[in-house]
C-alpha cells in the first residue's frame, strides 16, 4: 500500500519516529507540500495524510487511486468530506490527543496575563531590580485568580479539562455550549476570564467580536487557544486598545503562517503565542499513535475515527 505524508514536519520535526505507519505499507514523508505539487506528490497514492495541505474537490477528482485521508489533527476542515464521500474516500481525523496539553497553555497564558513572568524575568535581566531602591517592585498589576469566574465558551474534553484547572486555582465555573449551561450574554457579562474551547462552524466564526467584548468586564481576560477565527482580529485589537477588556492570550490567528501580520501583534496586553498548544512531544506521540492505529484499522476493513 504506498502511503504519503504530505506535510509531517510540525508532528515530526526529527524526535519522534514513523516506524508505526511504515508497518503499514510503503511510506514517503514530505516535510512541506506546496499546493502545486500535490497532484505530483500524491499521484498513486491509496493513503494520504495531511495535517494543513488541503485536498478539495477537484484534487480528489484527479486522484483516482485514493481510498482513505488520514488528517493529522483534530479539525478536518482541509479535506472537502462531502467531496470524499462521494467518491468513496474514507477520511478519519485524531481526537482527543491534545487535551491536557491544550488545557495546560490556556492556563498558561493566563497566568502569563495575571503576572507577565517573562516581561519581569527580562526588566531583572536588565538591571531594573538591581537599581530599584526597594526589595520589591512590578511593572504590571498583578492579578490573583482565587474567587475569580472563568467562562468556558464549549465544553468538549479541553474545555472541562481547562474547567478542572481553573477550580483548583479556585475559580468559579460558568459554561456555554449547545447542550449545556448559560446563555452567551450572561457568560460574557458574569466572567472574569472568558476561555474559547469551541469548533470553527459557520455559526461560531467571528463569533467573538466588538459587540461581544463590550458585554464583559473592564478587567476581564479573553483566551483563546482553540480556532483564531471565532474571534474578529481587528475588533479584539480596537477593544484592547481602548480598555474594553484589560487583556487577551491568543495561541492561534484567522491566518497561520500570519505572512501579513495580525492587529493583535501591537495591540495592548496581547499575548500572542505560534500555535503551540498542541506541541508537546508527549501529546503529538499519542497523535502518531492514533493517526498510525487509524491507518491500520483502514487496512483491515474496520476504519475507525471517521469524520465522513
Amino acid at each position: 500500500m504506498k502511503i504519503v505524508v504530505l506535510d509531517g514536519y510540525c508532528l515530526n520535526p526529527g524526535d519522534l519516529t514513523w516506524a508505526a505507519l511504515e508497518q503499514a505499507g510503503d511510506v514517503t514523508v514530505y516535510e512541506r507540500t506546496p499546493e502545486d505539487l500535490i497532484l505530483a506528490r500524491a499521484e498513486g497514492a491509496e493513503v494520504v495524510l495531511t495535517n494543513k495541505t488541503p485536498l478539495d474537490r477537484e484534487t480528489l477528482a484527479a486522484l483516482p487511486r485514493l481510498r482513505y485521508i488520514g488528517v493529522l489533527a483534530t479539525g478536518y476542515n482541509v479535506v472537502d468530506a462531502a467531496a470524499a464521500r462521494e467518491r468513496g474516500i474514507v477520511v478519519t481525523n485524531v481526537p482527543a490527543y491534545g487535551t491536557n496539553s491544550v488545557a495546560q497553555l490556556t492556563i498558561a497564558l493566563l497566568l502569563e496575563l495575571c503576572h507577565h513572568v517573562g516581561r519581569h524575568s527580562e526588566a531583572v535581566r536588565a538591571g531594573a531590580w538591581t537599581r530599584s531602591p526597594d526589595w520589591s517592585f512590578w511593572n504590571t498589576p498583578q492579578v490573583e485568580l482565587a474567587g475569580k469566574t472563568v467562562g468556558c465558551i464549549g465544553f468538549g474534553r479541553i474545555g472541562a479539562q481547562t474547567a478542572r484547572i481553573a477550580e483548583a486555582l479556585g475559580m468559579r465555573v460558568l459554561v456555554h455550549s449547545r447542550s449545556r449551561g448559560i446563555e452567551l450574554d450572561a457568560l460574557l457579562e458574569q466572567s472574569d476570564v472568558v476561555s474559547l474551547h469551541c469548533p470553527l462552524f459557520p455559526e461560531t466564526r467571528g463569533m467573538i467580536g466588538a459587540s461581544q467584548l463590550q458585554r464583559m468586564k473592564p478587567s476581564a481576560f479573553l483566551l483563546n487557544t482553540s480556532r483564531g477565527p471565532l474571534v474578529v482580529e481587528q475588533e479584539l485589537a480596537d477593544g484592547l486598545n481602548a480598555g474594553t477588556i484589560a487583556g487577551a492570550g491568543v495561541d492561534v490567528l484567522s491566518v497561520e503562517p500570519p505572512v501579513g501580520g495580525s492587529p493583535l501583534f501591537a495591540a495592548r496586553n496581547c499575548i500572542v503565542t505560534p500555535h503551540i498548544a498542541w506541541a508537546t512531544r508527549e501529546a503529538r506521540s499519542r497523535l502518531m499513535e492514533i493517526a498510525a492505529g487509524n491507518v491500520a484499522a483502514f487496512a483491515a476493513g474496520a476504519p475507525v475515527n471517521l469524520v465522513n
